[in-house]
């Protein structure tokens, strides 16, 4: 009840009101409105917090890890709830995961990141099917679609994360690429467009092949 009240949108009786209708669209029953935070599970908690970003009407929502601490079964009903949701009320998104898997489910569009920097984009059956960015590869190879007759191989990555306060110069992706060059080191991709909708940060797809070191 409290943004309704803070923003001044309604009375208490008319955001106890609006508090039980969004309760219900996520799935709570109406005596949650005098439960305490204990007497919930983590999947019940999840979706009350939904509510309480819901409660305002929003057009858009930022989701940062909605579902990564809960059990997969609860993650199914948490997300499929968000694209109702989504659908019901027109929603946008910005949804923020770690979890690919996740991310092909209810996303239309991806942007990748390594250490604060977008290295690609684009719609989530070309990212999935195609990826251009090495990283973007090696995350997607880590993520295998589970069907036993489609081949699982793995990009190895070689050295350590970098430090995020102190990230290299130039791509700060060259320490841990497969291949190299020269102009890795010395200078960060911008964004390059690739077409349909596609961007990709990686000299790769910009430099001159002879400056390939290995």
């Amino acid at each position: 009840m409290e943004p309704l009240l803070v923003h001044g949108k309604c009375s208490r009786a008319e955001a106890r009101d609006q508090v039980l209708r969004v309760l219900g669209d996520v799935g709570m029953p109406a005596d949650s409105f005098d439960k305490f935070p204990h007497e919930f599970s983590g999947g019940q908690r999840q979706r009350i917090s939904v509510a309480r970003a819901l409660v305002l009407e929003p057009k858009l929502i930022v989701a940062d890890e909605p579902v990564s601490a809960l059990d997969v079964s609860i993650q199914a009903q948490i997300l499929m709830m968000l694209k109702r949701l989504k659908e019901d009320r027109g929603l946008s998104f910005l949804f923020i995961s770690h979890d690919l898997g996740v991310v092909r489910h209810f996303c239309r569009r991806i942007a990748v990141m390594y250490l604060g920097r977008i290295v690609e984009t684009g719609p989530i059956p070309d990212i999935f099917d195609e990826p251009l960015h090495p990283y973007t590869q090696a995350r997607r190879a880590a993520s295998p679609i589970p069907d036993p007759i489609v081949p699982v191989t793995f990009a190895k990555l070689t050295g350590e994360v970098p430090s995020p306060a102190n990230p290299p110069a130039g791509c700060h992706f060259y320490p841990r690429r497969p291949r190299a060059m020269d102009i890795c080191r010395a200078r960060s991709p911008s964004l390059i467009d690739m077409g349909g909708g596609r961007t990709v940060a990686c000299h790769l797809y910009g430099a001159n092949p002879e400056e390939a070191i290995s």
